[in-house]
């Protein structure tokens, strides 16, 4: 059963769109999705519907400049004031609203894209009492690269305005590592979100996946990117608490897997007590919407299932 419902945005003035699903009969446990940038949280419903098959409710939400949310000139532009800060809080608004619905049960986070550094940037602040977070499709930024990057945003937000499309900017973010793919939609056999064809033809020709980020977007990027990749960010983490990292091993935004191997370094050097590294040979960016996608609907069930606990355990 899938509920829509609305809830106050930490930005004091939006109404965040958010989606339920709920399985027939008592949950066993909770996951809360973060989607990625230039997308929405209804893309996640095939998977949130395996998950609900076999006793999870899934929640999620669109973010402020996303999907449902707001208006769609609004559509890459969060907030003027702190937008990474804004959109973390606004997770844990959601987490926070979910557990009172379902009190006591086990409760995972995953994020994909944009939304793994919010999730990375999220365990900092709030990553207590959480059975585990599944960081998808992430990768790693030198801190002295995203201190450059929001410098220029700075400098050309004063000169042309937060609201501002940028393809300099957007050139910036889709570098070198996307060379290899095309970014248009036009040639569907190489794109680089995922091999499934259908599904990066029905994601260029929706205008919800297709909209331009703001410079006022970008540095919400930017400023999430630079709190996940921050070299202290893991000693934050709740050491105990179970991580998995999972991405597309021809994934350019994870750098092929070297950023995330460099995330799951500073992960163990940070103290991650629980950390799973999975890198998934041959696929791209959207492991979820990729060729033989059940397969990895079911490693990151089976990863949730094994840490669940036993009745009476607390959470981390």
């Amino acid at each position: 059963m899938k509920k829509v419902f609305e809830y106050p945005s930490s930005d004091g003035k939006t109404s965040l769109h958010a989606e339920m699903y709920l399985p027939k009969g008592q949950p066993t446990a909770v996951l809360q999705i973060t989607h990625g940038m230039v997308e929405h949280i209804g893309r996640y419903q095939p998977f949130a519907e395996w998950l609900c098959e076999r006793g999870f409710a899934v929640v999620g939400h669109d973010h402020l400049g996303h999907g449902a949310t707001g208006r769609r000139e609004d559509w890459g532009y969060f907030c003027e004031d702190h937008p990474a800060a804004t959109l973390v809080e606004d997770m844990h608004r959601l987490r926070l609203r979910t557990q009172q619905a379902f009190p006591g049960l086990p409760y995972y986070m995953l994020g994909h894209s944009m939304g793994s550094y919010l999730l990375r940037a999220y365990l900092t602040l709030h990553g207590e009492g959480l059975n585990g977070a599944v960081v998808m499709g992430t990768g790693f930024m030198a801190p002295s690269t995203a201190k450059a990057a929001l410098a220029v945003i700075r400098v050309m937000t004063a000169v042309k305005g937060s609201r501002y499309r940028s393809k300099t900017i957007e050139g910036l973010v889709f570098g070198k590592e996307y060379q290899r793919y095309d970014l248009t939609g036009k040639d569907t056999k190489n794109s680089w979100l995922t091999r499934d064809e259908k599904i990066v033809a029905q994601y260029y020709s929706d205008p919800r996946t297709t909209f331009k980020f703001t410079l006022n977007g970008y540095r919400g990027l930017v400023e999430a990117v630079a709190l996940s990749c921050d070299a202290h960010a893991a000693e934050k983490m709740p050491k105990k608490l179970p991580v998995l990292l999972i991405s597309g091993a021809e994934d350019p935004v994870g750098g092929f897997g070297t950023g995330v191997r460099q995330t799951e370094f500073q992960m163990k050097h940070g103290g991650i007590e629980d950390l799973t590294l999975c890198l998934l040979k041959g696929q791209r960016h959207e492991v979820l919407n990729e060729l033989g996608r059940e397969d990895n609907y079911q490693y990151i069930y089976d990863w949730m299932l094994s840490r669940l606990p036993e009745r009476g355990a607390e959470t981390v």
